[in-house]
């Protein structure tokens, strides 16, 4: 069953600092506790990357996956080529320009190959969403 999970996070900071660090997948290890290691396979002609292989853990379950990315003016789109624990993620980041910075909403959805308890789902699922709005505004405003 596909658990799907979302949140919104204000980041002082304009939306290219936002996107900057969102590009870096290199560096999502020093944000996001989930992120374990991460290997760029190929990238486009303007340098982002377009497939990532990531080594993750949550809650003790390790998965190896590549991901395709796709960018946008102010929207990243990731979705799951291949899952040694996952047979489907969908994730986006979309950053809307504010007044004060960046609104960036965070949605995620995940299908896992096996059954996985709800109490664990619920915890993993938060474990996630902190780390992609708290963490990642950390990450841009230092």
């Amino acid at each position: 069953m596909a658990v799907t999970a979302d949140t919104e996070v204000d980041i002082a900071a304009e939306p290219a600092a936002v996107l900057e660090v969102l590009m870096d997948v290199e560096g999502l290890p020093a944000w996001s506790p989930v992120h374990k290691k991460i290997e760029i396979v190929d990238t486009f002609e303007d340098g982002k990357p377009h497939h990532v292989k990531m080594s993750v853990s949550i809650l003790g379950i390790n998965d190896e996956q590549t991901v395709e990315y796709t960018w946008a003016e102010n929207k990243v789109i990731w979705d799951l080529v291949e899952g040694s624990q996952q047979k489907s993620q969908h994730g986006e980041y979309t950053l809307t320009p504010t007044d004060k910075g960046t609104h960036v909403k965070f949605s995620l959805t995940v299908e896992p190959k096996i059954p996985i308890p709800g109490f664990l789902v619920k915890k993993g699922t938060k474990t996630i969403l902190a780390a992609a709005t708290e963490g990642l505004r950390q990450q841009v405003v230092g």
